[in-house]
C-alpha cells in the first residue's frame, strides 16, 4: 500500500492551516493601502519567507527527499526545523508525499497530478484545483513506512517531526514577538503577525502549490523526464529555483535545477555556500558528463 487514511483530527488541521492564511492573503490587499504595513513588516515578511522557503527547498526537497547533498547533523536538524516553519506539514510527511509524487509522476498514485481527470477543459480545471490544493483535503495519507524508512530511522528527525505544532506556533508568533519588541507596541506585534506570519505563509503555500499545478501544465520541456513537468521562468525567484521543474524530474538528485543560462536558482547558491562552509558535502552538482547524458536522452 502506498497510502492509508488520514485521522479526522489531522484532516481538520489541514483545513485550518490552509484556509486561514489564504483568507489573510485576501484581506491583505486592502490593508496594504495606507495603513497596517511598515518597513519592519516588509523586512520580517521577506526574512521569514526565505528562511522557511529555503527550509523547504534546500532541506525538505533537495536534501531529505532527493539526497542531492549530505549535511552535518546540526545543519540537517536545522533544515528540518526551518522547513517546518513553512507550515506545509512535518518533514517526514512532506518527504513521503514528494517521493510518492516522483514514483508515480502524473500517473495513478501521484498525490497531486493535474492530469488524473482527463484533458477536456473541465477535466483540466478540476485537475488544476486538485494539484494546487485540492489534494491536501483528501483523507488519504502517504505511507511513510514505504517511502521514508530512512527518515523514520533517524530519531532526531522523528522528534522534530513530532514537534510540528511547536514549529507552527513559532512560525506565527516569532514575527509578532519581534515586531512587538522593536516597536514597543501591541500594534507592531499584530501587524507583524499578520504580514510576516499569516500572509507570508499563504504566499509561500501558493508558490509551492504552483510547482505541483502550473509546473505540470504549462511551460517549456527541454529535457526528457517522467511525467509532464515543465519550466516556468516567472516563478523562479519566488520559488527559489524550484520552477525549473522539468530538469528536476529529468535528474531528481541534482543539487541545481536551473542549469541553463539566466536560470536563477537561489537554492543552489545556498547549497553552494553551505558546501563552502563545510556544512554540506558530497553535493551532486550538474557535471559535464551528467548534462551530456541528459542531452543525449532528450535528443532520442
Amino acid at each position: 500500500m502506498y497510502a492509508d487514511r488520514r485521522p479526522r483530527g489531522e484532516a481538520a488541521l489541514v483545513y485550518v492551516f490552509t484556509l486561514i492564511p489564504m483568507l489573510a492573503l485576501v484581506a491583505a490587499v486592502p490593508l496594504a493601502w495606507g495603513w497596517g504595513l511598515s518597513w519592519l513588516d516588509v523586512g520580517l515578511t521577506v526574512g521569514f519567507y526565505y528562511l522557511s522557503g529555503f527550509g523547504v527547498t534546500v532541506g525538505f526537497h533537495r536534501h531529505f527527499t532527493h539526497r542531492a547533498f549530505k549535511a552535518r547533523r546540526g545543519l540537517r536538524n536545522g533544515l528540518a526545523i526551518a522547513g517546518s516553519l513553512a507550515m506545509q506539514g512535518d518533514v517526514i510527511t512532506w518527504v513521503a508525499d514528494h517521493r510518492r509524487h516522483h514514483a508515480f509522476a502524473d500517473k495513478e498514485g501521484d498525490p497531486h497530478s493535474p492530469w488524473l481527470f482527463g484533458t477536456t477543459p473541465v477535466a483540466l480545471a478540476r485537475g488544476f484545483f486538485h494539484a494546487h490544493l485540492g489534494w491536501l483535503f483528501s483523507r488519504e495519507r502517504t505511507n511513510a513506512e514505504r517511502f521514508t524508512p530512512d527518515l523514520l530511522s533517524d530519531t532526531a528527525l522523528v522528534r522534530i517531526a513530532g514537534l510540528f505544532p511547536l514549529w507552527t506556533a513559532l512560525s506565527l508568533l516569532a514575527p509578532a514577538a519581534i515586531g512587538g519588541l522593536v516597536t514597543q507596541s501591541w500594534w507592531g506585534a499584530l501587524t507583524a503577525f499578520f504580514w510576516a506570519g499569516l500572509v507570508r505563509v499563504a504566499v509561500l503555500h501558493h508558490v509551492t502549490w504552483s510547482i505541483n499545478s502550473i509546473c505540470h501544465m504549462i511551460g517549456d520541456r527541454p529535457w526528457d523526464a517522467p511525467g509532464k513537468a515543465t519550466n516556468v521562468w516567472p516563478l523562479a525567484v519566488l520559488s527559489m529555483g524550484e520552477s525549473w521543474h522539468n530538469l528536476h524530474h529529468a535528474d531528481p538528485t541534482c543539487a541545481r535545477h536551473g542549469i541553463g543560462r539566466g536560470q536563477i536558482d537561489m537554492t543552489a547558491r545556498v547549497i553552494w555556500a553551505l558546501e563552502k562552509l563545510g556544512w554540506a558535502y558530497t553535493v551532486r552538482w550538474p557535471t559535464t558528463a551528467r548534462i551530456a547524458r541528459l542531452t543525449a536522452r532528450a535528443r532520442q
